[in-house]
């Protein structure tokens, strides 16, 4: 089992979860070090052997340039959701399958904008980490994120869903991609042992572990 391991899973392993992979891949290896958080990915009916989806690619491009030609579709299975520390779903619905095929997984497996919006009001002190690695800190996060969600009420079904832009007009991917934007301050912060101090706003406002 990799400590750490970080799994995003959406439907068809194309879209969503190949770009939010990439995204979060690159933020965690500024952070800890390349690999020492091993972001995947994987679709409930994935789209086992394909490449990314060319205009989620495109939208891949916008994060800073990033990219994924090496990218190959999975298909979930219960042993990639038991070796998982933290399982990312697009929707309320992936994570319901999430824990059909892995019951443990619901506490360690959130949708990415509750996750950013349980995050949102954690702060550094909220996260118990014993160590000072990225594994440790990932793990910490996820009993800290899970603890508060009893403490704030959940965000609207409507809220809560990256929107699957499979098939469909490039608004659709362009709102996609969007989604993922505005929750991506906090997550990454949440991610990288960044959480904002009490008392100076704003998730960009380092509070890192030493």
């Amino acid at each position: 089992m990799s400590e750490g391991q970080v799994l995003v899973v959406c439907t068809g392993n194309i879209c969503r979860s190949p770009l939010l992979e990439r995204v979060l891949q690159h933020a965690v290896d500024e952070r800890w070090g390349p690999g020492a958080v091993p972001v995947r990915s994987a679709g409930t009916r994935g789209l086992e052997g394909s490449p990314m989806d060319p205009q989620a690619a495109e939208r891949l491009a916008g994060f800073g340039g990033l990219s994924a030609p090496d990218f190959v579709a999975r298909r979930l299975t219960a042993a990639m959701v038991a070796e998982a520390d933290l399982v990312l779903t697009a929707t309320r619905q992936h994570r319901g399958l999430v824990a059909r095929a892995h019951p443990r997984a619901l506490r360690y497996a959130f949708t990415v904008l509750d996750l950013a919006d349980l995050a949102s009001e954690l702060r550094p002190e909220d996260v118990a980490a014993d160590g000072e690695d990225g594994p440790t800190w990932v793990r910490a996060l996820v009993q800290a994120a899970a603890a508060r969600r009893g403490m704030r009420p959940p965000l609207p079904p409507e809220a809560a869903d990256i929107v699957d832009p499979y098939g469909r007009d490039v608004a659709t991917y362009d709102r996609m991609a969007a989604q993922v934007r505005e929750a991506l301050p906090v997550l990454t912060a949440a991610l990288t042992a960044r959480l904002p101090v009490d008392g100076v706003g704003g998730a960009g406002v380092a509070a890192p572990v030493p």
